[in-house]
């Protein structure tokens, strides 16, 4: 933290031109998913122009913006991103780092990969580093980190000017960092681009502006947030989710991710709270309950969440919002040991009593003679009222009562119990969180939150939510029963996880806080690590289990294993001898691969060679479990977009339609059959056709091509019953 107010600069080559005669030419920025795109385009612009500046850019997961390989493709992909993405600027420095053309003066540094992007990328692959978020400030650091940037918004809080590092709060960490490096003389920035486009995020996330060194401040530089749209979620993550939302005690604590399988379980969890009846038959119906039901009962529960859950998470992730929407995220947590162990136990509620009092007396909490701070820690979390003043040992109340704050006198006792006590406790905490991530409609959502609200949420230093060391007394009382759930690729048969990376070594994204969430979950009482991980996966016509014998790379090491779940049921790993564990993740493995996977551990001599996996088991198949799915379908359940989608309805269609194609590319008797279709349609398409035709630009069409092409996409909207 800088000692004096951060230099302000309206523009954009100004402020990098401080920020080089701060630093010198030797930059070793650093930024996550909220750096600001200008500053750094702009450093980059001036480090391809000047060879002398060296410009290492430490982050993860550069973004580009989606972009069609052909005309068809960019004619559907082109406006959907220009509405969805709006006015985000592309990174400069991503198209020269994706062709492996970047200036010999520039390197890109990355801890997060996007997914499957880079596997051929020799300069991503090589200067990749390979860290727990958790570590990743502290490893920028040992990187040579000298800039840390992020976009930040500002208010005026209680008549003071205060920032918020919003969904960058995860960053909190390596402000001290920078801080030793400075107090050694080491020239370090910390700069902050304002974006009016940001949450304001209160508790942690809320510096003072001293917190930057310099500030970018200039409307002409706010812009669209980074916002994935919504993925689909198809029957396979709808099962897996919903297992997984089985394991999830009321009261407890929860940590999921982005991505359809975290929209899935949010989805599970939403019709176990308010479809009990539809949620417990379809439980019923796939064969949880017969199977695994001995394990949600011992972990879990299938009935409505009455306490709700708490969330304490790296990702804020969309589903997060759709719990708190629906009354599910709503267990409050307090920052006080004193007042979260007298909440944990039962003796304090939400709704304030003189009992409430008696209690924090009890505890040691507050004194029988109050003090000053004691009356400021009671106004603070609501057990007094907010107007309530305190001097010279006496309490004066905001209607006129004085009263000498001694609890040990039974006239000022009683006189405290009347006049000063709060209704409910206040400053309660229903989520904590690193950085958030989702769809335009969570910021706007978050954008439009009434203050009170918003300080429900507290986004916070990474290390906070990722482990316990440093805050342990205060994170284990918080983190009742918690279950961390987390995506992986594959999972060997003897609970080891690959998540990250190939067995030639190469990586495909990168561990994240996954591996601290899994460790957290062994060190803390009645927690749980809990794996999703898709039984199968398909590539052109050929399906591979990610239930394997073995494999040469892995994220969570088998001594850590714990839950695994799959679209076929739930295995307890944890604790386990070695042919309990193989025999349970054979029980979830997709019946296919189940007797060759077997035969591997028999010859292994990991399970006994007479071993027969039992016929309840051997039904795993995607056709049963398509059944099952199709029938509750037809109830409404299981939407294709359960939180709804950017793309219009027509764009929902052409896509079907494109990917229809694609494949059909790839079969000449299919392509053959569908050309003749088009060749065979009517000089004028059909009515029916316009909108579709309309969407891709060709209502009008201007030369043969462009003509042979729209005969081609009304042929395939009748193919695939469209029109």
């Amino acid at each position: 933290m800088t000692t004096k107010s951060p230099e302000i600069h309206t523009d954009l080559e100004q402020c990098v031109e401080a920020l080089l005669g701060r630093v010198g030419k030797k930059v070793v920025i650093a930024g996550g998913f909220g750096r600001p795109p200008h500053l750094f385009n702009e450093l980059f612009r001036r480090a391809k122009e000047d060879p002398s500046i060296q410009l290492t850019i430490i982050t993860g997961a550069s973004f580009s913006r989606p972009g069609g390989s052909n005309d068809l493709e960019k004619r559907f992909l082109d406006p959907f991103v220009e509405r969805v993405f709006g006015n985000l600027p592309e990174l400069a420095y991503v198209k020269p780092y994706l062709r492996g053309q970047l200036p010999s003066n520039i390197e890109i540094v990355e801890v997060f990969l996007q997914a499957g992007g880079f596997l051929n990328n020799r300069h991503a692959q090589q200067n990749f580093i390979y860290s727990n978020f958790t570590h990743w400030l502290r490893d920028m650091v040992e990187q040579g980190c000298n800039v840390f940037s992020q976009m930040t918004c500002r208010r005026t809080v209680d008549g003071r000017p205060m920032y918020s590092m919003s969904g960058d709060a995860y960053a909190l960490d390596i402000l001290p960092r920078l801080q030793a490096l400075r107090d050694l003389g080491r020239p370090v920035a910390v700069v902050g681009q304002v974006n009016e486009e940001l949450p304001f995020m209160y508790n942690d996330a809320m510096v003072p502006p001293e917190t930057y060194d310099l500030v970018l401040d200039n409307p002409a530089y706010s812009h669209t947030l980074l916002g994935p749209p919504s993925p689909p979620v198809d029957t396979t993550d709808y099962m897996i989710g919903l297992n997984a939302s089985s394991l999830l005690p009321d009261g407890g604590t929860l940590q999921i991710g982005i991505g359809s399988l975290g929209d899935a379980i949010t989805y599970g969890c939403i019709l176990r709270q308010e479809q009990n009846q539809h949620y417990r038959s379809l439980l019923a119906e796939a064969g949880i309950l017969d199977r695994f039901g001995h394990i949600i009962d011992e972990i879990g529960g299938t009935d409505s969440f009455d306490k709700g859950l708490y969330g304490s998470t790296e990702m804020f992730a969309d589903g997060f919002r759709h719990l708190y929407n629906h009354g599910i995220l709503k267990r409050e947590v307090y920052p006080d040991v004193a007042l979260q162990r007298l909440v944990n136990s039962g003796k304090i509620g939400r709704a304030v009593t003189p009992e409430t009092l008696d209690s924090l007396v009890q505890a040691g909490a507050v004194n029988n003679r109050l003090s000053c701070e004691d009356v400021d820690f009671l106004r603070k979390f609501g057990i007094f009222r907010h107007d309530l003043s305190f001097d010279d040992g006496r309490l004066r109340t905001g209607t006129g009562e004085e009263i000498e704050a001694d609890l040990n006198d039974e006239r000022a006792a009683a006189g405290i119990r009347e006049h000063c006590l709060g209704e409910e406790l206040r400053g309660g905490i229903v989520l904590h969180a690193g950085f958030f991530l989702g769809p335009q409609a969570m910021y706007q959502q978050l954008r439009g939150m009434p203050e009170e609200e918003a300080k429900r949420i507290c986004m916070t230093d990474i290390a906070y939510v990722n482990q316990l060391y440093g805050c342990e007394e205060i994170a284990r009382l918080q983190r009742q029963k918690a279950r961390f759930i987390n995506t992986t690729i594959m999972v060997s048969l003897l609970g080891a996880a690959c998540s990250d990376g190939l067995d030639d070594g190469r990586k495909i994204s990168g561990v994240g806080g996954q591996y601290n969430f899994v460790a957290m979950a062994h060190a803390l009482e009645g927690a749980r690590s809990v794996l999703m991980c898709r039984s199968t996966r398909t590539k052109g016509d050929a399906v591979t289990s990610n239930i394997v014998w073995n494999y040469g790379h892995a994220t969570i090491p088998a001594h850590l294993r714990d839950v695994v779940v799959t679209e076929y049921g739930i295995a307890m790993l944890r604790g386990q001898r070695e042919k309990d564990v193989v025999a349970r993740l054979l029980n979830i493995a997709d019946s296919r691969f189940q007797e060759q996977l077997l035969q591997q551990a028999k010859d292994a001599g990991k399970i006994a060679g007479d071993y027969v996996i039992p016929d309840q088991y051997r039904n795993n198949t995607p056709e049963r479990l398509q059944r099952v799915a199709d029938r509750f379908r037809k109830q409404g359940l299981f939407p294709t977009f359960p939180f709804g989608t950017d793309f219009t309805h027509e764009e929902l269609v052409l896509s079907e339609v494109l990917q229809s194609l694609k494949a059909k590319m790839g079969s000449r008797r299919a392509l053959f059959r569908t050309l003749a279709g088009a060749v065979g349609a009517g000089l004028s398409p059909p009515a029916a056709a316009a909108p579709y035709l309309a969407r891709m630009g060709l209502d009008q069409p201007r030369d043969l091509k462009e003509s042979a092409v729209q005969k081609l996409i009304v042929a395939e909207l009748r193919n695939t019953g469209h029109i």
